[in-house]
């Protein structure tokens, strides 16, 4: 009598979230290639920058890395006052470990640290994952977007209708112009 081949269980996803001062340079390295696969190619050394300095959630299978994202802090401008604004950047999960939830655990961790820390939460959805964060209780401002720039406030109209927030107990009129401050690559 043979025995049946065995096969290794699956290992488990674990989310686990950190601030960037104690990711290690192992655990950096990873999530940048990670963010530069999960957005093919289209992930800029500007766009890693603004990842940094706030909470990740980080989802692993054993040592391996399968999904990223960040909530980092910013101002945004609103009816002519500042609001202290958790806002997410490098969401992503690796190709093949996507439509399994670990998306919405990250979203999930990162929600409750922008409902505890700040006004409210903001992002700029591309195309794909613009219907995910709607169903989330995110919602898609409505009205026109700017930058609060070196030389002034400017329109940045290729961002309207990206902008998604998460509404705080600051209330919003989705309507009205919402600005976020500056930084350098992608604004928003």
């Amino acid at each position: 009598m043979t025995d049946a081949p065995t096969h290794p269980a699956p290992l488990t996803p674990h989310l686990h979230l950190t601030h960037t001062a104690d990711l290690d340079a192992p655990a950096r390295a990873a999530a940048k290639a990670l963010l530069h696969d999960v957005f093919e190619g289209n992930f800029s050394e500007e766009d890693w920058d603004h990842a940094l300095g706030g909470v990740h959630a980080l989802v692993r299978e054993g040592d391996e890395l399968i999904g990223h994202a960040a909530v980092v802090q910013r101002q945004l401008l609103y009816a002519g006052r500042p609001l202290r604004c958790g806002y997410v950047e490098g969401v992503g999960v690796r190709a093949d470990r996507r439509g399994r939830g670990h998306g919405a655990a990250m979203m999930t961790a990162l929600e409750h640290v922008v409902r505890s820390a700040y006004d409210l939460g903001a992002l700029s959805a591309s195309d794909t994952a613009a219907g995910f964060y709607p169903a989330r209780g995110w919602r898609r401002w409505q009205g026109p977007t700017a930058v609060l720039s070196p030389t002034g406030l400017h329109r940045t109209q290729e961002e309207d209708g990206a902008i998604h927030v998460l509404q705080g107990d600051t209330p919003l009129d989705l309507t009205e112009q919402l600005a976020c401050d500056w930084r350098s690559g992608d604004v928003w």
